[in-house]
């Protein structure tokens, strides 16, 4: 029988634990404001260490119940560690956002820096595939369901002349998503991912204003989306509102990809 979705969404993720990569900043720190708004316990982690505690500073200055653990996402053995004091510190690990990532260079394909190249796909794709090989056996061990969210992005469905990588990783990620949520359907746990579009973040406001108009008339909706705006398709994702949704990719984009 399906799980009855919750109304209350300061409570939904009460006694629940939830593991952020690359949450000292962006959509990581508002998905796990969000979550931890919503009674999650929320593990920051990034490859920051001073980034994730003052991310976590903050949090614990709203009330929200935090902590940090440095992270290699393209190391397997960092991962697996950050999922361990996750377990260790709060008892179990129930909901994961896989959301660390980098955006590479621009470039050719045929001219494309092949160690560029690499560290792309090891962060964006091995690392997302590397959180969930340790994530999913810890979500499984808690015996209460669970979901995971992996943050591709619209490029995981179109393409952009000059990434490749990043282009190749993103595409990967929607594949990799899907594969997995087919496996662990069975089990109650949820995977999906989404798709954001161009956000604001520090370095576009920093932007010349004709580029950063320029940027933003690509979307129909006429503006670049905001953190807050995807970290709600996450949540609802991670959330029993969404108990039947397994193995989507929900594009959050003010419709670049409907043109």
């Amino acid at each position: 029988m399906a799980a009855t979705p919750h109304t209350d969404y300061s409570t939904e993720f009460s006694g629940r634990t939830a593991l952020v990569t690359g949450a000292a900043s962006g959509i990581g720190l508002a998905t796990a404001r969000r979550l931890g708004a919503g009674g999650a316990n929320v593990v920051i982690a990034d490859h920051n260490p001073e980034g994730a505690e003052k991310a976590v500073a903050a949090l614990k200055g709203t009330g929200i119940e935090a902590a940090a653990v440095q992270v290699d996402v393209t190391r397997p053995e960092s991962v697996e560690a950050a999922v361990r004091s996750s377990v260790d510190m709060f008892g179990a690990l129930h909901l994961a956002v896989n959301n660390a990532g980098v955006s590479g260079e621009i470039a050719p394909t045929g001219e494309y820096d092949i160690d560029v190249y690499n560290r792309v796909m090891r962060t964006n794709l091995d690392g997302v595939f590397h959180s969930m090989r340790y994530e999913l056996p810890a979500i499984e061990a808690a015996g209460a369901g669970g979901a995971i969210v992996n943050v591709s992005s619209i490029m995981g469905s179109v393409a952009a002349a000059g990434s490749s990588a990043y282009v190749a990783a993103k595409h990967g990620v929607v594949g990799l998503t899907k594969a997995a949520a087919a496996e662990y359907a069975p089990k109650g746990i949820r995977i999906n991912a989404v798709g954001p579009g161009f956000i604001e973040t520090p370095l576009l406001g920093e932007m010349d204003p004709a580029a950063h108009a320029a940027l933003a008339g690509l979307h129909p909706a006429g503006r670049l989306g905001r953190a807050e705006e995807v970290a709600e398709m996450i949540v609802f994702l991670l959330s029993e509102r969404a108990s039947f949704v397994y193995g989507s990719y929900h594009l959050v984009d003010g419709a670049y990809t409907a043109l």
